[in-house]
């Protein structure tokens, strides 16, 4: 014992007592919160902003290992990491941004031109895109088009590698393209039925149809003058044209191809049993028989020959086609003109339209 300082002593043996009082207060508390714990089940708490506050910066007083004793409704991870967020609220100034500083956005409305440019041209890059909206008066740089091309998933390399898929080939090529075919028609006479052939070729482009003859007996001296016509020098259906599609007709015979292919329009005859390789003109002999054909009774090549032309005419002019998204001969229409129909056949053909001013 310390007889020269007996004061020394006497604070050691207080700190003693104090600490073993603490540390029972301590065990006490873990105690009372473990009960609370099993009293509340599972069920997890739910703190506020303050709470969080205050048992954070009571965490952050003591050590990590002090922390993992004591801490027992919450893991000491948790409690440091309420802390370090209080913190990054502290300095947090985003508020005092000014909201008119750094690069502005891009509009939506670029946005849908930049696409649509790409879209519709998937060889552009961001170079030519930028030049054409300079050009059209909008004002954003050639990063911010590469920016919202790589957004939506498009190479931004003005020169990148770009493969053509085949409906982008076919595309391209069909404004030199015709297909031809035949259907019959079934006419009722005084000596009975009669079947009459129908001859047309169709644009594969614009949907565009011509008829190219109408007769009972399609014979070779027949089929020669019919492609004598569509490849007339002033005012023939393939003129400017480079194919005709073609089944294997024997309609459709060697004197035929010759006329055809002494124009500079190369025949292209499909695969036997595969109508769906010549689809446009198969879909016009669907139309005209399903809108028109089956629903006349026809007595004579007079009655046909106006109806099939009545059809035409409705086909090129009036009829709304999915596949080119419009008409063949688009009209110039107000959105606002008065809306009038155009009647065929007696009303079996109708279509709408608005006048012009």
């Amino acid at each position: 014992m310390n007889i020269k300082y007996p004061w020394i002593t006497l604070v050691a043996c207080l700190a003693g007592m104090l600490d073993k009082e603490t540390q029972l207060a301590i065990e006490y508390l873990r105690e009372e919160n473990k009960i609370l714990r099993e009293k509340l089940g599972p069920k997890r708490f739910i703190l506020n902003k303050f709470q969080k506050m205050r048992l954070a910066a009571k965490a952050k007083a003591l050590h990590r290992n002090t922390l993992g004793q004591v801490a027992t409704l919450f893991s000491p991870d948790t409690l440091l990491r309420w802390h370090r967020e209080m913190i990054a609220r502290k300095y947090d100034g985003s508020a005092n941004r000014n909201p008119k500083g750094g690069r502005p956005r891009v509009s939506q409305e670029i946005i849908d031109l930049i696409l649509w440019f790409k879209q519709d041209n998937k060889g552009w890059g961001s170079r030519k895109i930028h030049g054409y909206l300079k050009y059209l008066g909008y004002k954003v740089s050639r990063s911010a088009v590469q920016q919202v091309l790589k957004d939506y998933g498009y190479e931004h390399d003005p020169e990148r590698r770009y493969n053509t898929t085949w409906n982008e080939f076919i595309r391209a090529h069909m404004d030199v393209i015709c297909g031809t075919d035949f259907f019959s028609v079934e006419l009722a006479t005084p000596r009975g039925l009669v079947r009459y052939f129908v001859m047309f070729v169709i644009e594969l482009s614009t949907r565009r149809v011509k008829i190219a003859g109408i007769t009972n007996q399609p014979t070779a001296a027949w089929t020669k003058q019919i492609a004598r016509n569509l490849t007339d020098y002033e005012d023939g259906f393939l003129k400017g044209k480079r194919y005709l599609i073609h089944d294997r007709d024997p309609v459709f015979n060697k004197g035929f191809q010759e006329v055809i292919e002494s124009a500079g329009v190369e025949c292209i005859k499909i695969p036997a049993r595969s109508p769906n390789l010549n689809s446009h003109a198969e879909r016009f002999v669907l139309g005209i028989k399903s809108e028109c054909l089956n629903r006349l009774i026809l007595t004579s090549p007079r009655q046909l020959e106006y109806a099939v032309n009545q059809y035409v005419s409705y086909h090129n002019k009036e009829r709304i086609h999915c596949g080119i998204g419009g008409l063949v001969t688009p009209r110039i229409n107000r959105s606002d003109g008065e809306i009038y129909c155009i009647e065929r056949l007696g009303g079996l053909l109708k279509s709408y339209h608005r006048r012009a001013a």
